[in-house]
């Protein structure tokens, strides 16, 4: 790594340090209950909403009501987006007179949205009316971070409340997040997008003439897309002048912010944040870096500040971020390296055996290596999938980082709020296994762990895992899973381990080499998208139920502190070995192989 690199990583962390205290703080109050433990009633603007929907905010929720609420709402959601993409062209804002899309990729993208994921087998600026865009998949990006965030409000309740059978009003805490935390970000983000020049606008494409006219070569093809061939038995070709360009236009600086700080990641143009209409300037880029962590990390401070003792959140934040920055110098060092396939050839009269520039391609030069691989690690850390580069072009353990990342549960930062719970249901795996070796009943937060605490944890750790690995397998073994590979051996199983690992944790990011947008692709990672979101959920809120209704135990001599480096280092482990032992035979078929096969 260059001076530069370790300079860019190091500012990024402590900028977001800075804020993330402040962010949490803000986010604790907004949430505060009653001293009496009940949900409080908001401002006036929230209890408009409250009464035009007929909601009832002092209303408090048990966990079975609370997840069913979660649950149909979001399927709501899903029928929704659906509807929106399959009647596109009879709706308006469509200037480009787009065509419905698929029933299978319209299953697909409803899913991936609603689950806050946003895998993508489309190209947005060739596929998405700007309804469908806006009123559709924008809006999900808010609804789908807005119910993580409402979820983990849930479970922090089931430790602060003592001898409750409810965990909040899931209404109230929808409406919170939305109102007082995304909508505000978002404009803030929203408007320096726009100074950076991301566009943010309802015109049709524009056609702009060419500086240098080019021509395009095609073959030619009869009916039935066959090449046609010459008299002497070579594929017949023409030439077609090119003197235009067309350049998408669109409402694009809203959707994303809130990709970014929703950790959402469906971009609005293919390319995503790569594409200069998204992510301009690295300034622009910095920005959305920032803003995909921001939330994840505010949210352990909101942690420690609800439950009453912030160094629990600091002891959180602590452990992602001991996991994190050695998995993203990591993956800013393995391309700076470059292409092992390429060391020791003499095509670098610079360096006498690596690229003295690094692996550049599939990169922007605007952003180059260093804020590539930031970005890389922080999307997979974060479950956002948004993508600054392209993933498929990442060395062999360039390419294993963003993997395995995703593959830990997406419990290093993570999802908005899921990133979170899913962390704590790790801490409660880790407090057990103290307990374990003491011979005593683990505490946590002044609760038991018992027997239905664990049993809920452990659904919530071990589900994305056997996501994984099973529909890996399926995929590897279907014909319909290996055809859209366009890589053969270990690289080509990277491509779907990637996949799979990305719709299992929420991610969304892919390796471009799969051609994933078909009905088997569609329809495998669809179900992997909503089992790894809502069951995960459901479990985490049968787990705060749980913890809700005990009494509150007063620490003792042989109670475990969690806000020690101790307990972090007990966090980190296993948090480790579980992906470790999970995914380690996956990964040394794929980005371990094709690095050793790479000349090594």
């Amino acid at each position: 790594m260059t001076t530069n690199d370790f300079l860019q990583v190091a500012i990024y962390l402590v900028v977001l340090l800075l804020l993330v205290k402040p962010v949490g703080l803000y986010m604790a109050k907004v949430f505060a209950d009653k001293p009496n433990g009940v949900t409080r009633v908001g401002a006036p603007v929230e209890r408009l909403l409250y009464r035009l929907s007929g909601i009832h905010a002092d209303e408090d929720m048990g966990w079975r009501r609370y997840a069913l609420t979660m649950l149909l709402f979001n399927i709501a959601g899903i029928l929704i987006v659906y509807l929106l993409q399959r009647v596109q062209q009879w709706l308006p804002l469509n200037p480009q007179q787009f065509p419905a899309i698929t029933p299978d990729s319209a299953m697909n993208t409803a899913i991936s949205f609603a689950t806050n994921t946003n895998w993508q087998g489309y190209a947005g600026e060739g596929a998405m009316s700007y309804l469908t865009q806006m009123l559709g998949l924008a809006v999900q990006n808010f609804l789908s971070a807005a119910t993580g965030i409402a979820v983990l409000i849930a479970v922090i309740r089931g430790f602060t409340r003592r001898s409750s059978l409810s965990i909040g009003n899931f209404w109230v805490d929808m409406t919170r997040s939305t109102l007082y935390i995304l909508l505000p970000l978002s404009l803030i983000m929203a408007l320096a997008l726009v100074s950076q020049g991301v566009v943010q606008n309802f015109k049709s494409y524009v056609d702009v003439p060419l500086t240098e006219h080019i021509v395009s070569v095609e073959q030619v093809k009869d009916a039935d897309g066959n090449v046609l061939k010459d008299a002497a038995g070579h594929d017949m070709t023409k030439e077609t002048p090119v003197s235009t360009q067309t350049l998408p236009m669109g409402p694009a600086a809203s959707q994303i912010a809130i990709k970014q700080l929703g950790t959402n990641g469906g971009g609005f143009f293919n390319a995503n944040s790569a594409h200069p209409y998204e992510n301009p300037t690295p300034l622009a880029n910095f920005i959305e870096m920032l803003a995909i962590f921001l939330i994840p990390g505010g949210l352990c401070i909101t942690f420690g500040s609800m439950v009453g003792d912030r160094r629990q959140g600091w002891a959180i934040l602590a452990t992602m971020l001991l996991i994190f920055i050695p998995l993203a110098f990591g993956a800013v060092a393995a391309e700076q390296a470059g292409n092992p396939a390429l060391h020791g050839l003499a095509i670098d009269q610079q360096a006498s055996s690596l690229q003295s520039g690094g692996n550049m391609e599939g990169k922007e030069t605007r952003f180059g290596i260093a804020a590539s691989g930031l970005f890389t690690a922080i999307t997979t850390a974060a479950s956002c999938g948004a993508v600054n580069n392209a993933h498929d072009s990442l060395t062999p353990l360039g390419g294993l980082v963003p993997m395995w990342l995703m593959q830990l549960g997406e419990v290093i930062f993570g999802g908005v709020g899921s990133g979170l719970y899913g962390m704590l249901a790790f801490a409660v795996v880790a407090v057990f296994i103290a307990g374990l070796m003491v011979g005593r009943t683990p505490e946590y937060l002044g609760k038991k762990i018992e027997a239905h605490e664990m049993k809920m944890a452990s659904l919530a750790v071990l589900l994305p895992c056997a996501l994984v690995v099973i529909c890996t397998a399926i995929a590897v073994l279907s014909p319909s899973g290996v055809v859209g590979v366009s890589n053969p051996g270990a690289h080509g199983f990277s491509e779907i381990l990637y996949a799979v690992s990305s719709a299992s944790n929420n991610n969304g990011s892919a390796f471009g080499g799969l051609s994933a947008n078909t009905p088997f692709w569609n329809v495998l990672l669809g179900v992997c998208m909503f089992f790894a979101r809502f069951p995960l959920a459901i479990a985490m809120l049968a787990m705060a139920g749980s913890l809700a209704a005990k009494r509150h135990v007063p620490p003792s001599a042989g109670t475990l502190p969690t806000h020690t480096p101790l307990f972090v280092m007990l966090l980190a482990c296993v948090v480790v070995v579980v992906g470790a032992l999970t995914f380690l035979p996956a990964l040394a078929l794929g980005p371990i192989a094709e690095y050793l096969m790479a000349g090594h």
